[in-house]
């Protein structure tokens, strides 16, 4: 068996057990003839049967506890034509050694390999796609536009192609079909130019246009089918060049066709090759379409910034500028980069970030994204973030990979368009010897007729455009309405979600407490208890600290001094103050000291009917207040949990607030179910408990906490307004803090799936109803026959039909999230 050698990079060994470790784990996969670690270079050399999946690998490496350092490198992909094509570049690029994955977009013109670092560069990636009979060429952030070039480009081959073709089919078609339909027009033919001048002037121009703009199939098909591989361009080409041989054959050698049979099919041939540009063409500029949202992105990118070094100031391109740097911003302009700003006040539109049409104030110590417009007043920013760590290109690096994702739904597409052109060449074949076998005089004609019928409809392209259409102008539409999807495939598992998960604190409401009640037991005095709650909570980065702090401050209290600091994770924090131990959270930890709360019973049954959360606070080992703070909810989270319920989801609420507060704030908001007084570390297992009663969960967060939930659940929805670690750990990231666009990305997720099933039903309808019609199965019964001219303009009009269908999500409005 033939070996190959893999270079296998390795992160997380330090020392010779490690090495030890890792070569055992790999020595056990199957397919590895020899394994040797070596830990200067943290890298594992392998002698490996070919054929040997590189993901199993990784995976025993992951398994034994440590990594394999993993890049991802983009490439734009020319000349595929249909589903089959995709198919045969995901192989080559998956044959290569090192490479993980790699995905192929269709309608994007791209592929996205996943490999181990440092295994291949871009130049073994380009030139296996390019063995493959297809062009490629690295894509990067300053090619970013290019494609758009090159989609230029082709809409304006193809429309010269189309026009050429056109020009010359004209002559064919009326002399061939005006013979037939035209009163007395047969006669003035066969009289002024005779059936061999007829024929000999179609023979020329159908030649003309099969090879010359008809070339375009013959180039790209014919390799294919010698390579094994064919796609939809082997089947063109099959298709024109048989009609166009047997009408050549008639033309000059007629009398060795059987009697009857010496007829000519040029007008055919010519038509088909017209038609199917015509789609091609119509097909590329509605693909044009699709990336519009990719290109609004783009274009928010300011060319230059006005910056102000050394007491000088100077229009630089993009690329020039540093962090640190100094930016002025004038009223109108378009912020150019992140940043915080130094001076200044003024009012700016994030639109293009959350949706939100409402300017937002900035002033000192504000940060500002570039791309947004500065509208009133003149800023002095300085610059934290440029070139791809900006907002702006991880928005546009987001879109990019949600766009070239494969739902699972494409799987059985692709399976049956990987055998999909083997199959229709074998019905074509068939066709054609049944026909001739059995088929009625002149058999030979009607053989060749329906053969190539079959060749020509039975085109795979609307199958390999059904998906990733719909999933380019579904994720651009949700990136205009301030949704990010970070990952493709949450567009399906999004649909499948049967319940939506809350978190409380900052997703639900404010996540800005206030103290609302302070009761102080007999004996302690309100002003002294509250100051030794602010000295302990000062230490505390809780919001609920924040709260308590700040209503001290308001009644200017003098804080003592505070020694033994310590927090108990989820249960409260506690404090020396003056000499005196100071406790302060909720019931369960106060009642975890062994101390009685009853003498706050009453009030606390009021507070948490009321949907306060009550905390207790001890003073010297015995219990000194009860108080209250309250989070006001956020203005759309009311018709956003009324938006789900419309669309049949559950909505449930996570929270560490106590039973008897959770359950009031659920009521008030018409919440399904509560999880509550959840530890932080307990958001995961909530899930699960969920997940069991209900099904599949979404889960919407946006704290440091949320992470590990985010994680866990079926899919993840993070507040584009929390923290980085929260929108990492997501698979959607939601622009505003505004609830309501938890309802939207799910009503986008349903007409996405909705969209990407019409075209998948059409796509394979469509061939499943036609083929069996262009092979002759209604000539018996009813004598009709498909002429190759029509199954020519169905096949590309069905391409046109699923990407225009896909463009409908263009116009998806919020306000319709129950329609679709």
């Amino acid at each position: 068996m033939t070996t190959l050698n893999l270079r296998l990079p390795i992160e997380g060994m330090s020392c010779a057990s490690c090495v030890s470790r890792v070569e055992k784990a790999l020595s056990a996969q199957r397919g590895v003839r020899s394994a040797s670690v070596n830990l200067a270079s943290n890298s594992a050399e392998l002698t490996l049967d070919q054929g040997t999946a590189t993901t199993e690998l990784v995976a025993a490496v992951n398994k034994a506890g440590y990594q394999c350092p993993v890049e991802r490198v983009e490439l734009v992909i020319g000349g595929m034509s249909c589903a089959s094509c995709t198919g045969r570049v995901e192989k080559v690029l998956g044959r290569l050694p090192g490479v993980l994955s790699a995905s192929v977009n269709l309608a994007a013109g791209r592929a996205w390999v996943e490999l181990l670092a440092g295994s291949q560069d871009s130049t073994a990636l380009i030139a296996a796609v390019e063995k493959a009979g297809f062009s490629a060429e690295a894509a990067d952030a300053e090619s970013r536009g290019e494609p758009d070039d090159g989609r230029e480009r082709e809409q304006y081959a193809l429309k010269r192609s189309l026009m050429m073709a056109a020009v010359l089919t004209l002559p064919v078609f009326i002399l061939e079909m005006g013979s037939h339909f035209v009163p007395g027009m047969h006669h003035w033919v066969e009289t002024t130019l005779g059936q061999s001048l007829n024929w000999q002037l179609q023979f020329v121009l159908t030649t003309l246009v099969l090879f010359g703009p008809g070339g375009l199939f013959l180039k790209k098909g014919l390799p294919a089918l010698l390579r094994g591989a064919p796609e939809m361009n082997s089947l063109v080409a099959l298709g024109g060049l048989a009609a166009w041989g047997y009408s050549t054959l008639a033309t000059f050698a007629g009398h060795w066709l059987p009697t009857g049979s010496r007829q000519v099919y040029f007008e055919a041939t010519a038509v088909i090759v017209t038609l199917i540009l015509l789609g091609r063409y119509l097909e590329a500029r509605a693909k044009g379409r699709t990336g519009e949202a990719i290109k609004k992105l783009l274009s928010l990118q300011a060319p230059t910034a006005r910056v102000e070094r050394d007491g000088h100031t100077e229009d630089l391109p993009l690329e020039r500028v540093k962090v640190k740097d100094r930016v002025r911003v004038r009223p109108g302009e378009r912020i150019p980069v992140d940043g915080t700003v130094v001076d200044g006040v003024s009012w700016v539109d994030e639109s293009m970030l959350t949706g939100e049409p409402e300017p937002v104030e900035k002033g000192e110590g504000d940060e500002v994204t570039g791309g947004t417009v500065n509208n009133k007043g003149s800023l002095l920013v300085e610059v934290t973030q440029v070139g791809k760590q900006t907002r702006l290109a991880q928005i546009i690096r987001m879109v990019e990979q949600a766009q070239g994702a494969k739902l699972p739904i494409q799987a059985l597409v692709d399976k049956v368009t990987g055998v999909f052109v083997p199959v229709v060449m074998g019905l074509a074949t068939l066709t054609f010897v049944l026909w001739w076998w059995l088929g009625p005089a002149p058999a030979l004609s009607f053989a060749l007729v329906n053969g190539v019928a079959v060749l020509i409809i039975a085109c795979p392209c609307a199958m390999g455009l059904a998906t990733p259409t719909s999933i380019m102008v579904g994720t651009g539409r949700a990136a205009e309405l301030g949704v990010l999807f970070r990952k493709g495939e949450a567009l399906q598992a999004l649909r499948g979600a049967k319940v939506i998960a809350f978190d409380k604190t900052g997703t639900l409401t404010e996540g800005k407490p206030e103290l609302t009640d302070l009761q102080v037991g007999e004996g302690f005095d309100k002003d002294t208890v509250l100051a030794h709650i602010a000295a302990v909570e000062q230490r505390s980065e809780h919001p609920i600290a924040e709260a308590l702090v700040a209503a001290a401050q308001e009644r200017n209290l003098n804080l003592p001094g505070v020694s033994e600091f310590d927090t108990v994770t989820g249960m409260g924090v506690s404090a020396m103050v003056d000499g005196v131990r100071v406790n302060v959270g909720a019931d369960r930890y106060l009642r975890s000291l062994e101390m009685d709360l009853a003498v706050f019973a009453d009030t606390a049954g009021r507070l948490a009917s009321e949907g306060k959360t009550p905390l207790y606070v001890a003073i010297g080992g015995k219990p000194a207040a009860i108080l209250a703070v309250a989070d006001k909810v956020k203005a759309g989270t009311p018709e956003a949990i009324a938006a789900l319920h419309r669309q049949g989801f559950k909505v449930a609420m996570i929270t560490g607030d106590n039973k008897g507060t959770a359950s009031a704030i659920a009521a008030r908001l018409g919440i399904d179910a509560v999880e509550a007084e959840v530890m932080p570390d307990g958001k995961v297992e909530a899930l699960a408990h969920l997940r069991r009663q209900h099904g599949a969960v979404a889960f919407v967060g946006d704290g440091i906490n949320d992470a590990p939930a985010l994680a866990a659940a079926d899919v993840g929805l993070a507040i584009g307004t929390g923290t980085d670690i929260a929108i990492e750990a997501a698979d959607v990231v939601l622009m505003r803090g505004d609830l309501r666009a938890v309802p939207q990305a799910l009503a986008l997720s349903r007409a996405t799936l909705s969209n990407i099933r019409q075209n998948l039903f059409w796509a394979f309808a469509y061939n499943v109803c036609l083929i069996p019609v262009a092979a002759g199965v209604l000539y018996p019964a009813f004598g009709l026959l498909l002429s190759p001219m029509l199954a020519a303009g169905a096949m590309a009009l069905s391409s046109v039909f699923v990407v225009t269908n896909a463009l409908r999500l263009k116009r998806f409005r919020p306000a319709g999230q129950d329609a679709e």
